[in-house]
C-alpha cells in the first residue's frame, strides 16, 4: 500500500461522524453531571454551547443540502473546542 493510500485508511478509520462526536460529548456532559465533576452552572453552559454546535449543524445542512467540507471542519473545531472545556470544567473539583 502507498504512502497515501494509508494515510487515507488510517484517517478513515479514526474518523467519527457528528452525530457520533455530539452523542459523545452529550454522553461526557451526562456523566459529570452524574458524578458530580460539573456543577449544574457549569453543565448548563457546556449544554449552551452544545446546543449551539447543533442548531449551527442543522443550519448548514439546510442551506447547502449537505455538509461542506470547510462546514464539517467549522463543527470538528467547536467540537474540540467543547471537548477541551468539557475536560476543564469535569477536572476543576468544583463539583466535589
Amino acid at each position: 500500500m502507498n504512502t497515501l493510500a494509508a494515510r487515507i485508511t488510517a484517517q478513515r478509520s479514526d474518523w467519527r461522524s457528528i452525530n457520533q462526536r455530539q452523542a459523545e460529548l452529550d454522553r461526557r456532559i451526562d456523566v459529570g453531571v452524574r458524578n458530580r465533576s460539573l456543577t449544574p452552572a457549569e453543565a448548563a453552559r457546556l449544554r449552551a454551547e452544545f446546543r449551539r454546535i447543533v442548531a449551527l449543524e442543522a443550519q448548514y445542512r439546510r442551506t447547502g443540502g449537505g455538509l461542506q467540507n470547510w462546514e464539517r471542519a467549522d463543527l470538528d473545531k467547536r467540537m474540540d473546542r467543547l471537548t477541551v472545556q468539557i475536560r476543564a470544567e469535569r477536572t476543576d473539583h468544583q463539583g466535589h
